[in-house]
């Protein structure tokens, strides 16, 4: 499917569209500037391309299911590490802003359980070394935020949660208190995934090799039931697929070098592919992800995201296109 498709352009309404794109672009033109200069770090001119081609028309089609919802609308994006999540989340909710919708991002990192919780957690199951993967996060907290949210509740308190305490071990922080909210932008690296059959696992892709990372594997596929009354709670789910899974790694090395090259500590290359492997073995991309980009009953809108970072084809199982 093409990418005007999927962002209901058609013959016939071609000219409105652009028009209404190049209003919007004019509109939000000084604060977009802003954003590329101090949060992303690039001049403006290098994301002009994502804007007007990808974050404008999402926003528009976002603001136009909210418009028709009647209420608050759960916008899902999921996303590996590397594929810009947070970014695209960022540059919505400023577009989102300027059409009049009170936008905000919750991230599944923000529903993490307490330091201490997970120290407890930890002594429990020793395979969890890392926060993350399912079972590391509170639950509860998420799925009142959303019924709150779904409700018109006003206003919610949005927990939020600090990676850099305890040494990175991370805790959570002073929440955010927000009022009136229109659009939720609910994202993370397995929001919206599912559990799958267990038999996927006995014949597993690297770097699931043992019958220890199979049992690993198999026991947070079973986690995974717990948030599947969070996913109910999504309006929509975007997933923003990589068309190589092992790019992911790259980027995470592209960014710890960035990070050390400004003088920041990194990791070194032996432990960023401990921690990226530690992730594909709790959830493995292609046996969780690869499905679900097939599945019209669970995905709007499917963003491939190419080996340099760019995007590629747009797809949409959205009744609307």
């Amino acid at each position: 499917m093409t990418n005007d498709k999927s962002f209901g352009i058609t013959a016939e309404n071609v000219d409105e569209v652009i028009q209404r794109r190049s209003h919007l672009l004019k509109s939000i033109e000084p604060a977009f500037n802003q954003f590329c200069k101090t949060t992303l770090q690039v001049e403006p001119q290098a994301m002009l391309h994502t804007l007007w081609e990808l974050w404008l028309p999402l926003a528009i089609k976002i603001a136009s299911q909210r418009q028709k919802l009647g209420h608050p609308l759960i916008q899902g994006i999921l996303g590996v590490q590397g594929t810009g999540k947070t970014t695209m989340s960022q540059a919505l909710t400023l577009i989102l802003q300027e059409l009049g919708y009170h936008t905000v991002t919750l991230s599944l990192d923000d529903l993490y359980k307490t330091y201490s919780d997970r120290l407890v957690l930890s002594q429990q199951d020793p395979r969890l070394i890392w926060r993350g993967p399912p079972g590391t996060h509170d639950i509860d907290i998420g799925l009142n935020l959303l019924d709150q949210i779904h409700q018109s509740q006003s206003p919610v308190v949005i927990p939020r949660f600090d990676k850099s305490a305890y040494n990175g071990a991370g805790d959570r922080t002073t929440p955010e208190v927000a009022a009136n909210v229109d659009i939720l932008l609910f994202e993370g690296w397995f929001v919206g995934v599912r559990p799958i059959d267990p038999q996927a696992f006995d014949d597993a892709p690297a770097p699931i090799f043992t019958d220890a990372d199979r049992t690993f594997a198999r026991d947070m596929n079973r986690q995974l039931e717990n948030y599947l009354p969070l996913w109910q709670r999504l309006d929509s789910l975007i997933v923003l697929y990589p068309t190589d899974y092992r790019s992911s790694l790259v980027w995470r090395k592209q960014a710890e070098q960035k990070m050390i090259a400004s003088g920041k500590s990194g990791m070194s290359e032996q432990q960023i592919e401990e921690f990226v492997h530690y992730f594909w073995r709790s959830l493995h991309p292609e046996l969780f992800i690869t499905p679900l980009v097939n599945s019209p009953q669970w995905v709007d809108l499917v963003i491939e995201i190419n080996s340099d970072r760019s995007f590629g084809n747009i797809y949409s199982y959205s009744k609307e296109s």
